[in-house]
C-alpha cells in the first residue's frame, strides 16, 4: 500500500472518529437532560451547524495523519541479525507482539483489543534495518517511546557487554 493511500484511510479513520465522539458526547448530555434532543434547538443554526461541525472535522482530519503518524531512526549497535531477538522480547513487554517478519523488517501489533480499537487499529508498529539501527515507524507516542526504550536497553546490554 502507497504512502497515499494510508494517509487518506487514516484520515478518513480519524473523521468517523471524531464523529463517533462527537455523537456519544451529545448522546450522553441529552441523556443528562443538559440539553434537548432537538438539533434544532442543540445547536444555534439547527441543522446546518451539522456540516459545518462535519467540515470542521474533515480538515482536522486530513491534517492529522500528518502529526500523528512519523518515522525515525532507532540507534542500536551491533547487526540487526544479532538484535532480533532481543528487540522481539522488549516489544513483547510492551505488548506487542511479532505480526510478520520479512528481509530483517519486523511489524509488530499491539496484543490488547482495546488498545487496538482506541487506536483504530493503527497500533502496527514497524522496524526496518539501517545502517546503524532501525527506522521505526509508526503513531508518534508509541513510536517515540519504542525508540527511546530500544536504544536505552540496547545501550546498557552493549556497556555490559564490554565490561
Amino acid at each position: 500500500m502507497t504512502n497515499t493511500v494510508k494517509y487518506i484511510i487514516r484520515a478518513v479513520k480519524y473523521f468517523f472518529y471524531f464523529t463517533f465522539l462527537m455523537i456519544i458526547i451529545m448522546c450522553v448530555l441529552v441523556l443528562a437532560h443538559v440539553v434537548e434532543g432537538n438539533i434544532e434547538t442543540m445547536f444555534r443554526d439547527g441543522y446546518k451547524s451539522l456540516w459545518q461541525i462535519a467540515g470542521m472535522f474533515a480538515c482536522v482530519a486530513a491534517i492529522y495523519p500528518i502529526f500523528g503518524f512519523v518515522k525515525k531512526m532507532a540507534l542500536i549497535p551491533g547487526e540487526p541479525s544479532e538484535n532480533r531477538d532481543g528487540i522481539i522480547k522488549y516489544m513483547e513487554d510492551r505488548g506487542y507482539k511479532l505480526e510478520t517478519e520479512h528481509d530483517g523488517r519486523m511489524t509488530f501489533r499491539n496484543r490488547s483489543i482495546v488498545n487496538r480499537i482506541s487506536r483504530m487499529c493503527e497500533d502496527r508498529i514497524t522496524l526496518t534495518p539501517t545502517l546503524g539501527g532501525f527506522e521505526v515507524e509508526g503513531l508518534r507516542k508509541d513510536t517515540i517511546r519504542i525508540i527511546y526504550g530500544l536504544e536505552n536497553a540496547f545501550r546498557h546490554k552493549t556497556e555490559d557487554d564490554n565490561q
